[in-house]
């Protein structure tokens, strides 16, 4: 006990300390403390605990016959000591107490003890009286028998999941007048919505920047839904933080962990916890309350004569605590020497009364919580979706005017984005800054602009929307939020809603649909090269050489199809009138995929029916919601509706199977399991790695969009900043083509063996086997005329005597004008080659060296067994290795490898394409 009586003397000094100057104060001061392992150390006073309370509320739900303004509990690892601090008020007057303080830490009990305050000299309590206010500070040294229940892991895990509790009874009554419970934490967390929520919001940012970058620039719009279909979609990421986010409005009892990770992408659905809006709303949705205290005591003085009769409060002895009264007080506190030491702390405390918290005091301290805002759950709890939203501090019935109230601002927001940027652009044509025609496009057609984004901003927020609207409907709060609610409900299914209905009909208005009988077929395939699967496949769908496989078996099936009644009418991605009034919905999807947008809102509804309204029906809510989410994987994977791979990789694969685990492992989670905490905090953490793999595929995509968007940005010119990406933008504008058209890209052959290289073209076919010879050296003899000593010199070679140092236009020997050189050949043909007199083979192997150095000769790639490549056959190749391809784009042909396009002559490939279609 020397230790406890060592740290009781400094807090008897705290009140000499206190009246120290600043100066002094602020240094920190240092106490000797002995840990359960035996070993002394020198801990600071001002030091935080190993576990200690945040917020706190009255667990009787307001009940309790005192209002507490102060409740902080901390256990020291390194000096063995549990900290209890108390401050309030009561309307009682003259009652005896007694107090049962307990810890509980996943799911089990790991700490308790009964205390008298009589007993401990804390005179507020005492007895309880209205007169005087409630001031209980106590320090407790324990043992290690009482804290071996506590894992050492506890100390260090994020978002340690337990509370500490202090029931206060009355002797009179022996009746429960009081409880209050406050979350233990550790120090560590995933809630860090500070820091992560500024960083994803950065790169979504980037994402949109890129995305309306690409919807805007331009002159043709076939062109510029291609590039925009390819840029990531800002749905997509939304899509996936909203997901991340109601996983927690599932009705199942949440470890810590999941909560806290989860507050991280609130802002996606738009909760965000400003304290100024959020007490706006408290008394528009009926939350009212003291937020500077939790109790349930009022103002009237209640004297009941030293007790009060069970009979008047109606409640009896909590079921939880052991028979209170039937145990010996003294075995459970300590002697008579520890007594003096924390009746010296406690008049210690009295005598300098705790303020709000000042950082130049060492003995002051700021880890203590704070009262529950009223609304919220009691702490320690993180049930259904109001435990969500209470790492927030916002309390479930303001959450769906809060979300609401965001979506106006952010409405707001974008529209005078877009205005402001329009406005700019005209500045800085008029100051000469950019070019007259720099995004003509957008300047010109910028009230469209506005009228898309603020479509395609309500079509991103559908679905949190709906949620939260359903929620705050189906939960039967105040008639004011409700009834808005069921307004805005209808407003995202008539209007949202209705506009995809009719730009669906608009397009479909001329035709019909027809049906024709099909079949499913299954066939055994191998996945990843190794793993034998099952694949569905429509019969129509079959090409002649996949058909003579027999299928393992097949199911009757009924191919609707559209049948337009023009045959010849223009696609939808080349239907400019139908793009500029729909393309907010349509242009991101393939050419035979176009409606998709219908299947999804078709989709996020019943998502949203499912988690925002059936959260009185858990086990109707989880199982309908994991049905749900593995239909609509198989079916938008067969689907396979987006244009871009990555967001075919994100909305359709990660974001999907995603989906599928979370909810999968929320199931263990129903009350009906019952499982240990320890291994629901187990599979909490198996979430969040997923869905942290998640995000970061999400950032990862959202920079190869982005610099895929750059690619498309700069298009028109022709060459690209970064050379080692060059060769990259080519092969990307050509996927991009070939997507356009609904192209599937060629599938590669596989490599042949070393062995067997294939064969060039040119090749000529091979003899049949018979006798054969052989020259192996070849020798002229000299002739008569080999004697003529002029034509001996005439025909030595041209670089006999060295390399000539006179350049050439030509690069050619000269010959000397002379009547002997042109009567050497006078007798020839014009045209005919001359002859050495005398050569050999070894003459005929250095022609042969000289023919192969160079590259660009038949012989050198016949001899070197070169095949022409399908780059170099193809047109692409061919435009490749030619100077200048003015002469295609003169008349707007589209090649494809080529150089882009300027923005004039694209105008003008334009204009001529719609004058050969008329």
């Amino acid at each position: 006990m020397a230790s406890l009586r060592r740290l009781s003397a400094l807090l008897a000094a705290l009140g000499t300390f206190s009246q120290i100057p600043t100066t002094y104060a602020a240094d920190t001061v240092y106490i000797s403390g002995t840990g359960l392992d035996g070993v002394t150390r020198q801990l600071a006073v001002d030091r935080a605990p190993a576990l200690y309370t945040g917020d706190f509320g009255d667990c009787l739900g307001g009940e309790s016959l005192m209002n507490i303004t102060k409740f902080d509990a901390g256990f020291y690892y390194d000096n063995s000591t549990v900290l209890f601090h108390l401050e309030g008020a009561t309307n009682l007057q003259n009652d005896s107490l007694m107090l049962y303080i307990s810890v509980e830490a996943y799911g089990q009990n790991r700490f308790s003890m009964t205390v008298d305050p009589c007993f401990m000299n804390v005179d507020s309590l005492c007895p309880l009286n209205a007169s005087i206010p409630i001031t209980a500070y106590a320090l407790f040294h324990i043992g290690e028998q009482q804290v071996s229940g506590i894992p050492q892991i506890a100390f260090e895990i994020p978002d340690f999941e337990g509370f500490a509790r202090i029931q206060i009874f009355s002797n009179a009554s022996q009746t429960e007048i009081g409880c209050f419970q406050a979350v233990m934490r550790n120090g560590n967390t995933f809630s860090q919505p500070a820091a992560i929520g500024p960083v994803l919001g950065v790169f979504t940012i980037a994402a949109i920047v890129a995305s309306f970058a690409t919807a805007a620039y331009g002159v043709s719009i076939p062109h510029m839904r291609t590039h925009y279909a390819h840029s990531l979609s800002v749905l997509a990421i939304f899509e996936t933080y909203q997901s991340i986010f109601f996983s927690g409005a599932l009705s199942v009892n949440w470890p810590s962990v999941l909560p806290a990770w989860w507050s991280n992408f609130a802002w996606s659905a738009g909760l965000i916890p400003a304290l100024s809006i959020v007490h706006s709303v408290d008394s528009f949705a009926g939350v009212s309350g003291n937020a500077s205290q939790v109790g349930g005591a009022g103002s009237t003085i209640i004297n009941n004569q030293g007790g009060l009769l069970q009979q008047i409060y109606g409640r009896s002895l909590s079921t939880d605590v052991p028979d209170i009264y039937g145990r010996s007080v003294a075995t459970d506190m300590p002697n008579s020497e520890t007594k003096g030491a924390l009746d010296l702390a406690r008049r210690s405390v009295i005598l300098a009364k705790r303020q709000p918290y000042n950082a130049n005091n060492p003995y002051d301290y700021n880890w203590n919580g704070d009262p529950v805002t009223p609304g919220m759950p009691i702490p320690g709890d993180w049930s259904g979706f109001a435990g969500d939203l209470s790492e927030l501090g916002i309390p479930a019935p303001d959450a769906f005017t809060i979300a609401l109230i965001w979506l106006l601002i952010v409405l707001a927001l974008v529209a005078f984005l877009v205005v402001s940027f329009k406005f700019v652009l005209e500045g800085l044509v008029k100051l000469k800054w950019i070019n007259q025609d720099r995004l003509q496009f957008f300047r010109s057609h910028w009230r469209g602009y506005t009228c898309m984004v603020l479509l395609r901003t309500l079509f991103i927020a559908f679905f949190s929307m709906m949620v939260l609207a359903m929620f705050q409907i189906s939960h039967h709060g105040r008639a004011g939020p409700t009834a808005l609610a069921a307004i805005i409900f209808v407003f995202f299914m008539l209007g949202v809603g209705g506009l995809a209905i009719y730009a669906l009909n608009f397009r479909l208005r001329f035709g019909k649909f027809a049906s024709e009988p099909d079949r499913i077929l299954v066939q055994r395939k191998t996945v990843w090269k190794f793993l034998p699967w099952l694949v569905p496949v429509r019969h129509s769908q079959l090409k002649e050489k996949e058909s003579v496989q027999k299928p393992i078996f097949s199911l009757p099936f009924v191919h609707w199809h559209f049948m337009d009644n023009d045959k010849d009418r223009t696609k939808v991605h080349q239907d400019e009138p139908y793009l500029k009034r729909f393309g907010w919905l349509s242009a991101r999807y393939r050419l035979s995929r176009w409606w998709y947008f219908i299947v999804w809102l078709g989709y996020q509804l019943i998502r949203a029916c499912f988690i925002g309204g059936a959260t009185s029906s858990p086990l109707a809510q989880i199982y309908g919601l994991f049905v749900v989410d593995v239909l609509s994987l198989i079916i938008i994977a067969a689907f396979r509706p987006y244009e871009g791979q990555r967001n075919t990789a994100l909305a359709v694969w990660l974001l999907g199977l995603t989906k599928i685990a979370t909810t999968g492992l929320s199931i263990a989670f129903l009350p009906r399991f019952g499982i240990d905490r320890i291994l629901a905090t187990v599979i909490g953490v198996v979430i969040i790695v997923m869905q942290a793999l998640l995000t970061i595929a999400v950032l990862i995509l959202i920079i190869l969009g982005s610099i895929s968007s750059w690619m498309s940005l700069t298009r028109n010119r022709e060459y690209f900043p970064s050379q080692r990406l060059e060769g990259v933008r080519i092969k990307y504008f050509e996927h991009l083509e070939r997507r356009a058209l609904d192209k599937e890209a060629p599938k590669k052959e596989k490599p042949t063996a070393k062995l067997n290289p294939p064969e060039p073209e040119d090749k000529l076919p091979d003899l049949p086997k018979e006798p054969y010879f052989s020259v192996n050296s070849v020798r002229r003899i000299s002739k008569i005329e080999d004697e003529d000593d002029d034509f001996i010199a005439e025909m030595e070679p041209v670089n006999a005597s060295g390399p000539s140092t006179t350049p050439h236009p030509l690069n050619r020997t000269r010959r000397v004008d002379s009547v002997s050189s042109r009567h050497s050949v006078s007798s020839l043909p014009r045209g005919a080659r001359v002859h050495r007199v005398s050569w050999s083979s070894r003459d005929f192997n250095s022609w042969q060296t000289t023919e192969l150095d160079r590259p660009g000769t038949t012989l050198a790639k016949r001899l070197s067994g070169h095949a022409p490549s399908l780059s170099e056959t193809n047109i692409t190749g061919v435009l490749k290795n030619q100077a200048s391809e003015s002469s295609f784009r003169a008349y707007g042909t589209v090649v494809a490898g080529s150089r882009p396009m300027s923005p004039t002559l694209e105008q003008e490939e334009r204009v001529i394409n719609k004058e050969i279609s008329s």
